[in-house]
Parts: C-alpha cells; sequence; structure tokens
C-alpha cells in the first residue's frame, strides 16, 4: 500500500465517519470520535482489501474500492451501536 493511498483511505475514512452520524438511528449512543475512528479503520481496511484482491489501481476513481469501504464503515458503526447498546 502506497502512502498515498494511506492519506487517501484516512481522509475518506474521516468522511463516512462523519457521514455515518447522519445515518445512524437516534437510539444509538456513538459519539463522533468513535464513528471518525470505525470509518478511518474501515477505509484502511477496504484498501487492504481491494489492494489484495487486485482491484486497487484503477484509471479514475476506484468505485469498487469505495463500496468495500463504505460497506465496512456501516457495518463497522453498526456492530459499534449493538456493542455499546448493551453495555
Amino acid at each position: 500500500m502506497e502512502t498515498s493511498q494511506i492519506i487517501s483511505a484516512i481522509v475518506f475514512g474521516i468522511v463516512i465517519g462523519a457521514l455515518g452520524l447522519l445515518a445512524k438511528p437516534r437510539g444509538q449512543h456513538i459519539g463522533l470520535r468513535w464513528t471518525i475512528t470505525v470509518g478511518i479503520v474501515a477505509a484502511l481496511a477496504g484498501t487492504c482489501i481491494a489492494a489484495g484482491l487486485g482491484l486497487a489501481e484503477t484509471k479514475g476513481v476506484n468505485w469498487i474500492e469505495w463500496l468495500i469501504q463504505i460497506v465496512l464503515a456501516a457495518a463497522g458503526v453498526a456492530a459499534l451501536g449493538q456493542f455499546r447498546a448493551r453495555a
């Protein structure tokens, strides 16, 4: 993974983490820091998965990598919300 991919994954992770606050149901008690952290981790994991599948190098926007990152972020926010609700 190149440095530019890591930096873009972190920036994208911050954005999808912040957007996760808008998409979550009101009953969840996940703060901004947690959603951004989950977004960053999901974006980095999505970049690694896309690279492992040979999908990381494309010309233009890599929609498949973004889709993987978004799905991982949504799953992460939902899982954290369930975990925090039980605790």
